[in-house]
């Protein structure tokens, strides 16, 4: 899959250029980015996504793609230096919302599905649906919070420590269990060329609770193109001791608009 994955991201992205053109409901982002070092370290990192907004009279609509693949040169048991995988995640997303007759109000229904070869858990899917609100409407600012319950289904990794009640293994065993969901997305408009971005995600279950963190600030480079400085936190309560609770990541991407 590697690096074949992202390739696909970059040409959906410009064949969605000319779809974005026929129908104005439409809006589409696309995002990318790649660092390579080498020398006396060598590594190669990858991170790309589309989002898609549709706007009709009764549906707000939004569909997001990201992967991110990394590998970096790392000296084996044998100190021969060689070049291995360190990171490889792949999300897809689709949320709708239907806007009640308060235009600052929404009933929502949201699915997700995380494929994640370096994370707590190898396989993530959520289901789920509730309520929305606007809490700030500025024309430089809004604010909106979701609520609502949900079902999440997740597999644990090949490699997982963890063991149940009994004593038994739970590599490569997948569970299922009821959550509740919250959320609050930040938009700041503070110039024509710049805006800042903060999104708190919260999945609330028996098993484990899962808390996300973005926080962006994006600059405009010319006409639709953007610069990106993003810092994403995922935290999950409940991790396999060989894992770490909390991974954060740091990213700089361009951003085209249309």
């Amino acid at each position: 899959m590697k690096l074949k994955f992202l390739s696909m991201l970059v040409a959906a992205s410009a064949a969605s250029n000319v779809a974005a053109e026929e129908v104005q409901t439409w809006q589409v982002t696309s995002e990318l980015g790649a660092i390579i070092t080498s020398g006396n370290t060598e590594t190669t990192t990858l991170k790309g996504g589309i989002k898609v907004l549709q706007n009709l009279d009764r549906w707000n609509n939004e569909y997001k793609i990201d992967g991110i693949y990394k590998e970096d040169e790392i000296e084996n048991d044998a100190g021969v230096k060689e070049e291995q995988r360190t990171n490889e995640k792949y999300s897809i997303s689709a949320q709708g919302n239907y806007k009640l007759s308060n235009d600052y109000s929404h009933l929502f229904i949201y699915g997700s599905h995380v494929s994640d070869y370096f994370g707590a858990y190898r396989n993530e899917s959520v289901i789920s649906a509730g309520y929305g609100q606007r809490l700030i409407n500025r024309s430089d600012m809004w604010l909106n919070a979701e609520v609502g319950p949900g079902y999440k289904y997740f597999q644990y990794p090949d490699n997982s420590t963890e063991v149940d009640e009994n004593g038994n293994s739970l590599a490569g065993e997948s569970e299922g269990e009821i959550i509740a969901l919250g959320k609050l997305d930040y938009n700041w408009q503070i110039s024509d060329n710049a805006k800042f971005l903060q999104l708190v995600a919260v999945e609330y279950g028996d098993t484990n609770t899962k808390v996300r963190s973005e926080t962006a600030l994006l600059a405009k480079i010319s006409g639709s193109l953007q610069m990106k400085v993003a810092y994403n936190i995922i935290n999950n309560s409940d991790v396999a001791d060989d894992k770490e609770s909390t991974d954060t990541e740091t990213s700089l991407t361009l951003v085209y608009s249309f």
